[in-house]
């Protein structure tokens, strides 16, 4: 019987629920370094996700416009054996995958195909609550007021086991709506800020009804191929991650003694256009340098997409993260057994993406926070002590 005791013996780490806390900081115009990171600084940092048993597996990868790039790992591949976790290793990235779909929004907008003050009724009338009144920019931005339907979600399916149950179970995206059936509106559409799974279902719906093509489909042919990001993939039904990987798990509480249960293998369709993409670090990292230099959109729909709301950090599918040395944008994505971050500086010129295969026996704060002032801080700046920290809690999808 696996004890706690032995899953901190075998190189297991840690967290189901991971705050992932990227690091309110005093605000500086001047972009991140553009020196080149020590690269001893970021495998130790990585290291540290292990040591502390924040984590099973690690990998990153830090890359530079200048063609500079940097992959490391740390942790096992697979628990009970020795394989290292492979620096080129895909994985499930949960809600970076909204990041993809707003692309595709915003890329329709440029077009004038639609619009951001459409609103949901003009596409979907009567779908949710006040779909007369919430608009595009609602939806992007989490400001809807739309119940957030993984949060009902967890409620039908509580444990692991439940969990499990389901593990290859197809989702509609009819389905996936018919979870929040009856559920009133959190708020008046625009005048707070929620976070909703839900809304990157609707965005999907839109997506559809406006091109006639699914999601998936123009996720492919607008990003993917044009930008030859091979690894990254929209699953649909397929439970297994193509290449190589790591294993993720959960924990299961089996009386008194918390054994690790791998949900490597799972049907990622729950998550759909909210969360269900798979990639590699490099394919983040080419993303979001391509979404952060122009490359993507045009320059009036990137200005959109980097506008917060209020003080919520988070613009039309990213989020941004203060640094002592400066902002970033980016995501975060958590699903059953992984945990992702994205970012970009604001010019597009480096990148960091990270896969955590978490467990939960440590803080993955502290080390998550030495890897990005490594990777985009300069050394001789005080960054710790300049820093606050205030976990930003990471949501499922």
């Amino acid at each position: 019987m696996t004890t706690r005791r032995t899953i901190l013996k075998t190189g297991t780490v840690t967290a189901a629920g991971l705050s992932v806390g990227i690091f309110p900081g005093p605000a500086k115009a001047a972009p991140p370094t553009s020196t080149t990171p020590d690269v001893a600084r970021l495998q130790a940092a990585l290291d540290q996700f292990a040591a502390v048993g924040a984590a099973t597996g690690v990998l990153a990868e830090v890359r530079d416009i200048s063609g500079w790039a940097w992959r490391g790992s740390a942790g096992v591949a697979e628990l009970g054996t020795s394989r290292r976790v492979p620096t080129n290793g895909r994985f499930r990235v949960g809600s970076v995958t909204k990041s993809f779909v707003a692309t595709v929004v915003l890329q329709l907008v440029g077009e004038r195909r639609m619009s951001l003050d459409d609103p949901l009724a003009r596409w979907y009338p009567g779908i949710v609550p006040n779909a007369d009144r919430i608009t595009v920019r609602h939806l992007l931005q989490h400001t809807s007021g739309v119940f957030n339907y993984t949060d009902r979600l967890f409620e039908l399916y509580p444990t692991i086991d439940d969990i499990l149950r389901i593990r290859y179970r197809h989702w509609t995206p009819a389905e996936i709506m018919a979870i929040i059936d009856g559920q009133p509106a959190l708020f008046e559409p625009g005048t707070e800020w929620s976070y909703s799974n839900t809304n990157y279902i609707l965005l999907a719906l839109i997506i559809k009804r406006v091109t006639g093509r699914d999601y998936a489909s123009e996720v492919d042919r607008r990003i993917l191929r044009p930008l030859r990001l091979t690894a990254a993939d929209v699953p649909g039904d397929n439970p297994f991650i193509k290449g190589p990987h790591s294993h993720g798990y959960e924990p299961a509480l089996r009386g008194e003694v918390v054994e690790p249960v791998d949900v490597t293998v799972f049907n990622p369709s729950v998550a759909w256009a909210a969360g269900e993409m798979t990639s590699t670090t490099t394919d983040l990292n080419r993303f979001f340098g391509a979404l952060m230099s122009g490359r993507l959109l045009r320059p009036a729909q990137l200005a959109e997409m980097r506008t917060s709301f209020r003080d919520a950090e988070y613009g039309l599918g990213l989020q941004s993260f203060q640094l002592p040395c400066g902002r970033l944008w980016g995501h975060t994505g958590g699903i059953f057994g992984y945990i992702t971050l994205s970012a970009s500086t604001e010019d597009g010129r480096r990148q960091l993406s990270l896969s955590i295969n978490p467990w939960i026996e440590g803080d993955p704060n502290p080390p998550l926070l030495d890897l990005a002032l490594a990777a985009f801080c300069d050394p001789s700046e005080a960054a710790r002590a300049a820093v606050s920290a205030a976990p930003r809690l990471l949501s499922r999808w």
